[in-house]
């Protein structure tokens, strides 16, 4: 039997070469490509010559199977479209693949491994310790291991060695019986125990050969892992000396506001003013410092000294107290909500649906849609409902109500301060939906119409209205029984850069109390869809908002950190301080936008050290124990399937009777979509929009022809679309154009009267 041409395989080498027959299809058959291993990649190409310019096919070892079909036959998939069926020429040959795979295999799985847990290459029970404490020992533990491993190499080799020498006495007795030239089935048995004696030798010396390989790589890389080991320890020194010194320091803080409130208390003994200037003189000193916050908003929180608590319930200072009873009413406020709410208000008028079919897997080329539309405006791209999620921007806005319970809890609050907090986190808890949700809503068609009533199980009614087309603008208006109403206007601008979608919400989110008759504003922060073309879709939230308080002149500043590779903070961070309208902060807000918001009461601030980046002072809050105000609900249990949508999503598009004949729920694409009808929702899209622009069309020549005679023929044909339910004005807090729920929509509902509403659909 003559041998394969191909070297014997090396399994612990770099690379590994050689012909094997692969199968190409029903016609060709099986087809002799030249194969290369080489670093947990299996190449293929037609010859030699081609491995210098063109690669046929390559499939990463890392996560392929191998399976062995007969004597010569073996199939490498990696369980997705790539799968090779190859034929040996000889068992023998197989059998040198099948062991050179598998060994690169659990090499290129092993370098994965470590590339996924660098970082935790340190058990918690081996923690670094200062030098000089441990170091020797440890040196000593890493020769012993060393030294063992040599031993049971050495022991490989001697089995090694006997059973090379043995296996070639029985190779040497096979020959001999072979030169016998036996016939018929005697000879048959005798190849066949030839091969297997060839294949028990080369599986014996890839063994011996992986072993010494290892310990080869053990000891080079013992040196380098001492060091890593040795730079570990200095820096935990470093970091230790560093948290004393800031120990330290904090003392220090500590020691002087100790002394500053005395001189306060003693100054309020002797003065015959009463508890008023106590509070005066607080502020001023504090806005001395909150006046140059401004230009450096990085802040530090410290906990506050517990000796506050005491000062605040003895009256000590009238500032103390005054910070006191608003923390606790802001604490006990969950607790009067408890007690208030008529338990009829909890009765739910139908129950809601949980479930809705799932997203169906649909496969669709995204670059050959997306090529084409770099630099244009999203709202201005025609695009198939595979990249949709069945409802409609009108439905995405009114889910911004998810936790309306922050407005119902910041109704009650008797501090515009307090109540800042709650609407500070409201504003944060609409972007918790947008986490997982890389689905584009429908856009919706002008005049298009959305209701959201819970009033008789949260006590609020929401409607919504397509205001205009080109720009895209919804008009948004919540009114509530439980004293607040909300309103916005938002025009959605958006860029495709190639690599990242960038949505721009325009537009002022309002919150009007009416038992404190406060008014706040605030704007929404730039969205980013990352990986639009390669790689898995993520969202992230950047930027900052000014939630102000127009009655009071309270403010909120909040951060949306964007997301960074580099950053030791926590992902999707937002951070806030509330401050009155002389700039002294009460509150200060930290959490996450796609998890939970907390607060906590502000009792002292103080200027830190400088940055040594940016040279800038950094405020050092001195704050009580923080408070959660909010928290996400978590997903259904179906949510994978189901375009991740919340409990509240899930009910957005349940049809309802009674509604408006333009309201989202009867809109033929989304409702196909929903169902999983893909294909027949992008032909009713089509159509819908199609209608629309013959209908923008009409208006255009209306318009055209009821100019008069007097206007100047450059002036072009303009839309005179007019909303139905809202009608714009100008707005007297911001000076912008908005439009303003003007009324009529809930009594035309109860009358079931729709004679003026358009037929879009």
């Amino acid at each position: 039997m003559s041998e394969p041409k191909t070297p014997t395989p090396t399994p612990a080498g770099d690379t590994y070469k050689g012909w094997v027959f692969k199968w190409t299809n029903y016609i060709k058959g099986y087809q002799r490509r030249w194969f290369v291993l080489s670093n947990g990649l299996l190449s293929y190409y037609r010859t030699q010559a081609e491995m210098g310019h063109t690669c046929r096919g390559t499939i990463n070892l890392a996560t392929a199977n191998i399976t062995v079909d007969d004597a010569c036959n073996f199939v490498i998939s990696n369980g997705g479209a790539q799968t090779y069926h190859l034929k040996a020429s000889c068992e023998v040959e197989r059998q040198r693949w099948i062991t050179a795979l598998e060994l690169a295999k659990a090499k290129a799985a092993r370098m994965q491994a470590e590339s996924d847990d660098s970082g935790d290459d340190f058990p918690p029970s081996s923690a670094p310790v200062a030098p000089g404490q441990g170091g020797g020992s440890h040196n000593s533990e890493v020769q012993s291991a060393l030294r063992t491993l040599g031993s049971k190499v050495e022991d490989l080799s001697t089995c090694n060695d006997l059973i090379s020498k043995h296996g070639s006495a029985l190779q040497r007795s096979l020959s001999e019986l072979d030169s016998l030239r036996l016939t018929g089935e005697a000879g048959e048995k005798i190849r066949q125990v030839t091969e297997r004696a060839t294949l028990f030798r080369i599986t014996s010396n890839a063994m011996i050969n992986a072993c010494r390989d290892f310990l080869a790589l053990a000891q080079g890389h013992s040196k380098r892992w001492q060091k890593a080991l040795q730079a570990e320890r200095e820096q935990r020194v470093r970091l230790e000396e560093t948290l004393e010194q800031l120990a330290k320091q904090h003392n220090h803080l500590e020691r002087a506001f100790r002394g500053a409130a005395q001189s306060n208390a003693s100054a309020d003994s002797k003065s015959a003013a009463g508890p008023g200037k106590g509070e005066a003189s607080d502020e001023d000193d504090d806005n001395e410092f909150f006046d140059a916050m401004e230009e450096a908003p990085e802040f530090i929180t410290v906990p506050a000294d517990p000796q506050f608590h005491k000062r605040s319930s003895s009256n000590v200072s009238g500032f103390n107290t005054e910070m006191c009873s608003d923390d606790q009413s802001l604490n006990e406020e969950p607790l009067a909500m408890n007690q208030e709410s008529p338990s009829q208000e909890l009765v739910p008028l139908k129950k809601r649906r949980t479930r809705i079919p799932d997203k169906p897997n649909y496969s669709l080329n995204l670059w050959s849609i997306m090529k084409n539309c770099i630099g244009k405006e999203l709202s201005k791209i025609p695009m198939p409902v595979n990249f949709n999620e069945p409802i409609s921007m009108l439905q995405r806005l009114s889910e911004d109500l998810e936790y309306h319970e922050l407005l119902d809890k910041a109704a009650k609050c008797q501090s515009s301060l307090e109540q800042m907090c709650y609407v500070a986190a409201f504003s944060v808890s609409s972007y918790s939906t947008t986490v997982y949700r890389t689905g584009k809503p429908f856009n919706p068609l002008l005049g298009e119409t959305y209701e959201l009533d819970r009033r008789r199980e949260s006590g609020y009614r929401s409607l919504c209205e397509q205001v205009s087309h080109h720009p895209p603008a919804a008009a948004h208006h919540v009114i509530s029984d439980r004293g607040w109403t909300l309103r916005q206007e938002i025009t959605v601008a958006s860029k495709f850069r190639g690599k990242y979608l960038s949505i721009m919400p325009l537009g002022t989110i309002h919150a009007i109390f009416e038992k404190s008759n406060n008014h706040y504003t605030w704007k929404k922060v730039t969205t980013t869809v990352h990986n639009i073309i390669v790689g898995k879709l993520w969202i992230d939230q950047s930027g900052e908002i000014d939630v102000v308080n127009h009655t009071t002149g309270d403010r909120c500043h909040l951060k949306f950190a964007p997301y960074s590779y580099f950053s030791r903070d926590v992902a999707r961070k937002v951070t806030g301080v509330v401050m009155d309208k002389d700039g002294k902060a009460h509150y200060v807000l930290s959490g996450t936008w796609d998890e939970k918001m907390e607060f906590s009461r502000v009792m002292q601030s103080s200027r830190g050290g400088e940055n040594g980046t940016e040279g800038k002072q950094k405020t050092v809050y001195q704050t009580l124990k923080a408070r959660e105000v909010w928290r996400r609900n978590p997903l259904p249990e179906s949510a994978e399937t189901t375009y991740y949508f919340t409990a509240l999503a899930l009910t957005l598009n349940e049809f309802e009777e009674g509604v408006a004949p333009t309201d989202s729920r009867r809109r033929p694409d989304q409702r196909l979509m929903e169902e999983g009808r893909w294909d027949e929702a992008n032909a009713e899209k089509q159509r819908l929009e199609e209608k629309q622009r013959i209908a923008r069309r009409e208006r255009e020549r209306e318009a055209a022809n009821q100019r008069t005679s007097s206007q100047s023929e450059e002036d072009a044909p303009h839309d005179s679309y007019q909303a139905l339910w809202f009608e714009g004005c100008k707005d007297e807090i911001t000076g912008e154009q908005v439009h303003i729920y003007k009324g009529g929509y809930w009594e035309a509902k109860e009358r079931g009267s729709w004679e003026c509403c358009p037929d879009i659909f």
